[in-house]
């Protein structure tokens, strides 16, 4: 009975033992895992904040997909529906509405502002889902009775206009009748560039703004009785957009918003995911450091009886305990984001988005946290189970060292398992997961090959006759306990994400800035028509404003490529000329010479027509859409009459510059009788003079549209500051994950110094030799680890900038040095700070602290 109960007790204590353990040997060591806890915790905050503000992004687009389109089917084009088309929907609508907008030209006559607005002329009860609202609320329903106009709140306060007073579109004048402060489908972006004044569509012909060759869109809207399903009508439909019209519906709205809103979030997830994964790295190095900590721990407890799978399950709770703490913390973090993220991002969305908390987010963000932290762990906690009892007693360097275990490959087998599945389950693409999964564990290797090489060149390579210091530090790169690998491995992959971002941020910011440049025109005129074009140019004179360009445009159609037509390429599978390039209506212009923002890339540019044959120039950007080849033959429908041309160049355009540039461009001596309409730059310096100069046109002028670039840059500047707002604020968590893995990494290679750098001072070594050492080991895996995150941020924003920002990478090596002595630097100076205690205190009183 005795010795079943003695049974009994050892039960219960050997399965209670490993956790008192565990807890006890944590009290020294929490420190050193703190940072660990911080990687953790930061990676899993961005993965649940994201997820779980896209989780309720889509839920709201579900609920609100009527109001984003306001009916149940929208159909928009360049001209008016043909009555039989038109017959054919209203026959099986409700109801429905139809709508003209373009931009023009608006002037407060109280106040004598002017400017360019978006023209809505309106017919019917749209919106039939959501409202146009408005200050008063009845004038949205009010303003189609009579000459009355609603005007956008944002630029009736930026023109200090009053409701009751007039306003002045074209021939016509209006009665503010109201301020609109919403409109379904229409975010506060879009119109804080081009802002939007509604008036009564019976009044539009009398405005004279409607011209031959003016830009007009034409929209339907209809709404449809609860028994019709309006996604039924897909003949109807596919044979409307056959004739050049977009055809929306609330499904594809809801589908196509969906997939632009989860294009964006799926972005962001790879950049927290990323970040997650330096946390990861940032695991692996602590947990290795610490376990080799735990060498002559583990022996001993081995001479004790400890089994082999017992050391490692005592550490393999602290881990686990230490990983689940950093994922509650990280999932409290990401659920605190995720209440003001919608906040943050709200001119950016069309619709209102109220935070609910995402259970699911937070389950998998904890449940990630944990199986990181046991996975990255156990990659070198499992080398414990080869200790052997002797290593309590022999305390040679070679004993210390962790062996390698044949459980380590089916661990890393997991972990790159792990990293597909879970890059995976965020953008649902299996070849992106693939290629973003193949991306990172190639970075990984080559910075893991990277700093095995060093060690062994190091080896190989050190001079003779190099001072002991410096040879000493050097040599520290491959003697026992070096941290050559680990470090160029952490440093180096922080390094090139952190370095991606600041390339890539810098690039865009330079492409906005280059239009805003001083000597850069800042006025546009167009839709100037052809009986206009003289007496607009001598207005522009009067006030003594150079005219930079004066270009005719000509609009016109595709009609083939090659001698295909757009129904024989799309049923010829050998033929891959793009849909769009047949649908879309060319603005094209036509001169003897080219300008400065054009290249010749192949080709000759022809700028006068010879023997009767018409060589064009196109843009090498669109040369893939068309699928051709100098020589290649297209045939143009210039409105009924049709012109065939022969691809002559391809140019290079340089889409940035402030001035009008073409896909195509036509010699001279063929468009000159076509219709067109002229577009005019110049630059004004003076606001008082472009006030009065704008007031002019537009007096004498009412359809030609003014462009006025140094109001839409500030907006862009606005707009674009919003932005990068948001971006960093997303990117602060992987920057600062990013950061404290680099800073952790640093940290924690002192534990595996202060034993020779005790004995250094304990044969003589002075102050000023042990702090050149350090200087020198950690200048060199610094400066390597720089240099390889620097080259790995180079072709990370190549392979970006073609494939997703759509422009060349070009280094900017003050950048990049800026970048290597920056990182250089931090690990320089954080190494010296881990040496202060055994260079100021004596060796005994280093090791009593430490051991």
């Amino acid at each position: 009975m005795m010795d079943k109960k003695i049974k009994i007790e050892e039960a219960k204590y050997s399965r209670s033992w490993p956790w008192k353990m565990a807890w006890r040997d944590s009290r020294k060591s929490r420190g050193k895992l703190l940072l660990f806890i911080a990687s953790i915790s930061l990676g899993i905050a961005a993965m649940v904040g994201i997820t779980s503000f896209r989780e309720n992004l889509m839920d709201e687009i579900d609920k609100q997909a009527q109001e984003l389109v306001g009916s149940d089917v929208r159909i928009r084009g360049r001209r008016d529906l043909a009555d039989t088309v038109l017959q054919s929907f209203r026959s099986k609508a409700a109801d429905f509405s139809k709508e003209n907008y373009f931009a023009s030209m608006v002037l407060f006559p109280e106040t004598g502002g002017t400017r360019l607005v978006q023209v809505r002329a309106l017919e019917g009860a749209y919106p039939y889902y959501g409202d146009i609202v408005t200050k008063p609320i009845e004038a949205a329903d009010q303003f189609q009775s009579g000459k009355y106009a609603l005007v956008d709140e944002k630029l009736m306060i930026q023109y200090d206009a009053q409701v009751g007073d007039s306003l002045s579109v074209g021939a016509v004048n209006f009665e503010i009748i109201g301020m609109i402060t919403q409109i379904p489908g229409q975010t506060d972006v879009s119109a804080s560039i081009s802002p939007v004044v509604y008036i009564p569509h019976q009044y539009l012909d009398a405005t004279g703004l409607i011209q031959k060759g003016s830009r007009v869109n034409y929209v339907h809207y209809f709404q449809f009785s609860e028994e019709v399903d309006s996604t039924g009508w897909g003949k109807l439909a596919a044979k409307t957009e056959s004739k050049g019209f977009d055809v929306e519906t609330i499904e594809e709205e809801k589908r196509e918003t969906g997939e632009d809103f989860d294009n964006l979030s799926n972005f962001l997830e790879l950049v927290a995911f990323t970040a997650l994964l330096l946390g990861c790295l940032g695991v692996a190095s602590s947990i290795y450091v610490y376990a080799k900590g735990k060498v002559q721990s583990v022996a001993v407890l081995r001479c004790l009886g400890m089994k082999a799978k017992q050391a490692v399950g005592v550490y393999l709770i602290q881990v686990s305990l230490f990983g689940l703490i950093g994922s509650i913390i990280g999932s409290i973090l990401g659920m605190v984001i995720h209440l003001y993220l919608p906040a943050i991002v709200q001119d950016f969305i069309p619709i209102d988005i109220v935070p609910v908390p995402y259970w699911p987010a937070v389950l998998v963000g904890v449940l990630i946290g944990i199986v990181i932290s046991l996975m990255f762990g156990l990659l070198s906690l499992i080398s414990l189970r080869n200790i052997s009892p002797l290593s309590a007693i022999r305390l040679g360097f070679g004993e210390s060292k962790l062996k390698f275990d044949k459980y380590l490959i089916p661990i890393i087998g997991g972990i790159l398992i792990f990293i597909f599945l879970s890059v995976y389950w965020q953008i649902q693409s299996f070849t992106q997961a693939l290629a973003f999964s193949g991306i990172l564990i190639g970075a990984i290797l080559f910075l893991g090959a990277m700093g095995k090489g060093i060690s062994w060149l190091t080896r190989k390579l050190i001079p003779e006759n190099l001072s002991y210091v410096w040879r000493q530090g050097f040599s520290n790169l491959y003697r026992p306990n070096n941290q050559t690998v680990i470090l160029i491995m952490a440093l180096g992959l922080g390094t090139a994400f952190l370095a991606t971002l600041y390339f890539m941020q810098d690039l865009l910011v330079q492409r906005v800035s280059l239009s805003a440049a001083n000597d850069r025109p800042n006025t546009v005129l167009f839709d100037i028509q052809s009986s206009q074009h003289e007496a607009v140019k001598a207005v522009t004179n009067e006030y003594n404003l150079p005219i930079i360009q004066d270009v005719p445009i000509v609009t016109m159609r595709l009609r083939e490529v090659k001698g295909f037509t757009k129904d024989e390429a799309f049923n010829d599978t050998t033929v891959s000329i793009s849909d769009w390039a047949y649908s879309r209506e060319y603005r094209v212009t036509y001169r003897d010479s080219l300008i400065d923002s054009e290249t010749i890339v192949e080709g000759e540019w022809i700028g006068q027509v010879r023997n009767d044959s018409i060589f064009i120039s196109i843009a090498e950007s669109f040369k893939d859409n068309l699928d051709i080849e100098l020589g290649d033959e297209l045939l143009f429908n210039v409105q009924g009459a049709i012109i065939k041309t022969y691809v002559g160049s391809f140019r290079e355009i340089d889409w940035r510059r402030v001035q009008t540039n073409f896909i195509v461009l036509f010699p001279e001596g063929v468009l000159e009788q076509a219709p067109q309409f002229h577009v005019l730059v110049t630059r004004i310096d003076d606001m008082i003079t472009s006030a009065k100069y704008q007031q002019a046109v537009v007096k004498q002028f009412p359809n030609v549209s003014i462009i006025d670039l140094e109001l839409i840059l500030k907006t862009l500047e606005d707009v674009l500051g919003k932005v990068a707002f948001v971006i960093q604020f997303m990117a602060f968590f992987s920057i600062g994950t990013g950061i404290i893995v680099m800073i952790s990494s640093i940290i924690l290679s002192k534990f595996q110094r202060v034993q020779e750098n005790v004995l250094l001072r304990t044969l003589g070594a002075s102050k000023k030799q042990l702090w050149t050492i350090t200087i020198a080991e950690y200048f060199f895996l610094g400066s390597l680890a720089a240099i390889s995150g620097i080259f790995l941020a180079g072709l990370f924003s190549t392979l970006l900038g073609q494939f997703v920002f759509e422009f060349t990478f070009i280094p900017n090596f003050v950048q990049m040095v800026t970048v290597f002595f920056l990182v250089t630097g931090m690990s320089v100076t954080i190494g010296l700070l881990n040496s202060r205690s055994v260079v100021r205190q004596s060796p005994l009183e280093v090791l009593r602290r430490e051991g």
